[in-house]
């Protein structure tokens, strides 16, 4: 995501003086450390470096002011239970005058975002990410936070949250895909409720959270949309990133009923329909939004004969 990106669309803007004064003011033993730009930051939050063993973490919105607390004090709980390396949380910051929200310093967590050219095998880096995604699915959920407007409702109701807006999203499409196999797949997600048990989800398996290192899935990032619920949104890479093989691979690898996957098409329906609507920029590892609408119908399809 590009810094300017962030900035047109009216984010508290936050900058490398700003986050030195934050780290002198309240960790003074990181002051002498360098602070810079990372060149892959995400959209909830800035991401800068703090000397070579750490990152900071500021959110950039009301909205997502309380991913902050929420990961210092769940990623602690979940790390060691995870077959991947996670963000560790090192401390946590308080608002100021200068900054309204709590903000986080974390360990560097080693690895490239992933890419194609990074992957020699996306094959087994499908069933890596769907054996990461099964432990993290199957870890238990007492006192978690129930999916809600802290993570957007990942792993809520996705029909009852966002029906409406896809179907307005894909009426705005009608002239550009077929809007009758598109409202198909939302009715398809709405006759197959999550029924439970609710499980940890991460909220936003995407490339950018995706780490690689010598080739192979090393880590998973950014955990501020995980919640507690219907671990069907975790799926909607299916469509984004991977294809042919690997995306076999990664659907034969995740133990998941015809329900959750119907669920997960909704999802990436809904997502890929707001963005072509929109013509909100994509990351540019992800299949365009006019391809993961075909990728979901054909999908819908083949599962539907």
């Amino acid at each position: 995501m590009q810094r300017t990106d962030k900035l047109k669309a009216g984010k508290f803007a936050v900058g490398v003086d700003l986050v030195r004064r934050l780290v002198a003011r309240q960790f003074p033993q990181y002051a002498d450390l360098p602070v810079r730009e990372v060149e892959n930051d995400g959209w909830d939050n800035w991401t800068f470096r703090l000397g070579d063993g750490l990152k900071v973490r500021l959110p950039t919105a009301e909205g997502y002011a309380g991913q902050a607390t929420k990961e210092f004090h769940w990623l602690p709980v979940l790390a060691p239970l995870l077959p991947l390396a996670v963000p560790m949380p090192v401390a946590l910051g308080k608002p100021e005058a200068d900054y309204p929200w709590h903000w986080t310093i974390y360990d560097w967590t080693a690895g490239e975002p992933v890419r194609r050219e990074l992957v020699p095998d996306l094959t087994s880096f499908a069933s890596d990410l769907a054996g990461f995604l099964e432990v993290l699915h199957q870890i238990d959920v007492e006192g978690g936070p129930v999916a809600g407007a802290h993570n957007f409702f990942r792993g809520g109701d996705v029909i009852g949250v966002y029906g409406a807006e896809a179907r307005r999203a894909l009426d705005q499409l009608r002239d550009r895909i077929d809007t009758a196999a598109a409202l198909a797949v939302l009715d398809a997600a709405q006759a197959a409720p999550f029924s439970g048990p609710p499980c940890w989800l991460h909220g936003d398996i995407a490339v950018g959270n995706l780490l690689v290192t010598g080739g192979k899935l090393s880590g998973v990032i950014d955990f501020g949309s995980c919640g507690v619920g219907d671990p069907a949104c975790d799926l909607v890479i299916t469509w984004l990133f991977f294809e042919g093989e690997s995306r076999n691979a990664f659907r034969e690898a995740v133990a998941a009923d015809t329900g959750r996957w119907a669920r997960a098409r909704a999802w990436a329906l809904w997502k890929a329909a707001l963005v072509l609507a929109s013509g909100a920029p994509t990351h540019p590892e992800e299949f365009s939004p006019a391809e993961v609408i075909a990728a979901v119908l054909d999908d819908h399809r083949a599962r539907a004969d």
